[in-house]
């Protein structure tokens, strides 16, 4: 399973509701550049879940630059600023006929999700990259020790790549460094 936060939006003040914040140049520069991190290392998902927001659709739009695969994302507005119990049942719905899903969404709930789902034993040592910051655009790539999507519970997964735009592009990374 893969997470994907969503890459840095506009904060024009002319758009009136939050949910629809399209990407800025920042954002969409990210996106691309982990679409093609994904493309470079073989990850592959069967199966895209994500918010509808605005940001999120970019994000993916932008993705798909990179990737040169084109996705069919199932659009679930439970995760639009969901919590991590949420987005778990969201995970929860999906068919077992998915092997491998990439979720894209919102913070703190995608950050608070690996928290649960990664046990804090040591057995991860990427955890502690969450911890500092997941920042937008940040892909978190877990094992899960389950036979079902209903299964998926706390403390069933091992953190195997945590990648932030600014590990691949220095331009990428927080903007007052």
């Amino acid at each position: 399973m893969t997470l994907f936060r969503h890459a840095k939006s506009s904060w024009d003040d002319t758009i009136p509701r939050d949910f629809d914040r399209p990407l800025n140049k920042r954002g969409e520069k990210a996106a691309v550049t982990m679409g093609k991190w994904v493309k470079e290392n073989g990850l592959t998902f069967d199966h895209v879940v994500a918010s509808p927001a605005v940001r999120v659709i970019d994000t993916i739009d932008q993705f798909v630059k990179g990737t040169g695969e084109r996705i069919d994302a199932t659009w679930d507005r439970r995760i639009y600023l969901a919590s991590s119990a949420t987005l778990m049942d969201v995970l929860r719905d999906q068919s077992d006929d998915y092997k491998d899903v990439l979720m894209v969404g919102h913070n703190p709930g995608m950050e608070d999700l690996v928290f649960d789902i990664v046990p804090d034993d040591g057995s991860s040592p990427l955890r502690d990259l969450v911890w500092e910051k997941y920042p937008t655009a940040a892909i978190a790539r877990m094992e899960l020790d389950i036979d079902s999507w209903a299964d998926i519970d706390r403390k069933c997964g091992k953190l195997t790549h945590f990648i932030r735009p600014r590990d691949l592009d220095a331009e990428l990374g927080p903007e007052d460094e």
